[in-house]
Formats: C-alpha cells, sequence, structure tokens
C-alpha cells in the first residue's frame, strides 16, 4: 500500500479514536452502534486495517459517534503535511532529493487544493 494512504489511514484511526473517547464510549460500544466488529474498530483506530475502509463504513462510525463524517476526513495542513514528507525520503532515495523547503522556495506547495 502507498505510504501516503496508510498515514491516511492511520490520520482518520486516529480521528475516530479521539471522538470515540470525547463521548466516552468503549470500542465494544461503538462497534456496536457501528454495526461492525470491536476487532475492525481496533483495527481501523489503529491505521492497521486495510485500504479498503468505504464511504458507508465511515457513515456508521460517524453515525455512532453523532458526528458528521466530514470530522473525520477533513484535515489541517500540518495533517497534509505528513503525506508529503515520506515522499521527500523516497524522491531521495531515488536520487531526486527535493526537500520541501526547496520545492516551497520554488514556489510549490504540498497538498494545495486549488488544481494549480
Amino acid at each position: 500500500m502507498d505510504v501516503r494512504k496508510k498515514i491516511l489511514l492511520k490520520q482518520i484511526g486516529a480521528k475516530i479514536a479521539y471522538y470515540r473517547t470525547l463521548r466516552d464510549l468503549k470500542q465494544e460500544e461503538l462497534a456496536t452502534l457501528a454495526h461492525i466488529s470491536q476487532s475492525v474498530l481496533s483495527r481501523i483506530e489503529s491505521g492497521k486495517y486495510n485500504d479498503t475502509l468505504s464511504v458507508p463504513m465511515l457513515l456508521d462510525i460517524a453515525d455512532g459517534l453523532q458526528i458528521d463524517m466530514s470530522l473525520l476526513v477533513s484535515f489541517n495542513d500540518v495533517e497534509k503535511s505528513m503525506w508529503w514528507q515520506p515522499l521527500s525520503v523516497k524522491a531521495c532515495e531515488n536520487k531526486m532529493c527535493v526537500s520541501s523547503e526547496s520545492h516551497e522556495k520554488e514556489g510549490g506547495s504540498y497538498g494545495d487544493d486549488s488544481g494549480e
């Protein structure tokens, strides 16, 4: 699985665990509300669930947490920057060393939603 996908799934899992804790729910309780097993929820929260985490499953989890699903899949700039850090390392392994600092000095931006 792509490193960025792994990071994204870990971030989603961490958000689920965070909101579950705020709601004072145990994994078993949220799993029941979301119609999934406790072991599946545990794997999702730890970022170890496979890359087939579905939108309907996220909707069920969000409903169990009584939050909007967008809270689980919205990321601030710091969280987004984590998606690109592994690319810098991989690029150096491939002899294309481009650090995030040099990219930004050249006017580039990581995680930019503008489509430019």
